[in-house]
């Protein structure tokens, strides 16, 4: 079972108190996008076998919104985060690189 840590109460959650959300740090575009944009948007996914940032809701506590940063193989998880961030904190990135050396996720590194 996957246990979450939220970002904002402390509490360590198994992911039956939680909402999964979809993909994090998704690039939305406003109303002057072109099609191929808002189709990509609207449906194009990350899949990855592997390391994985995804939005997670914390209904059966504080209700927030957070985003987590696990495997998806072995349900490891590498930390949880405010939702409001624009990009995965630093000592997040700097664990999954140290068990990962040659992982790469979208811009992230």
């Amino acid at each position: 079972m996957l246990i979450l840590e939220c970002p904002y109460c402390g509490v360590k959650a198994e992911e039956t108190e939680l909402h999964a959300g979809g993909e994090a740090h998704l690039k939305r575009f406003g109303p002057g996008s072109s099609d191929s944009e808002f189709h990509d948007y609207l449906f194009m996914r990350e899949n990855p076998k592997g390391v994985h940032f995804d939005r997670w809701r914390h209904i059966n506590g504080c209700g927030k919104w957070f985003h987590a940063a696990r495997c998806t193989m072995t349900l490891e998880v590498f930390g949880t985060y405010s939702a409001q961030t624009f990009e995965p904190p630093q000592d997040i990135r700097d664990a999954i690189s140290a068990k990962r050396p040659d992982w790469t996720w979208r811009e992230f590194k």
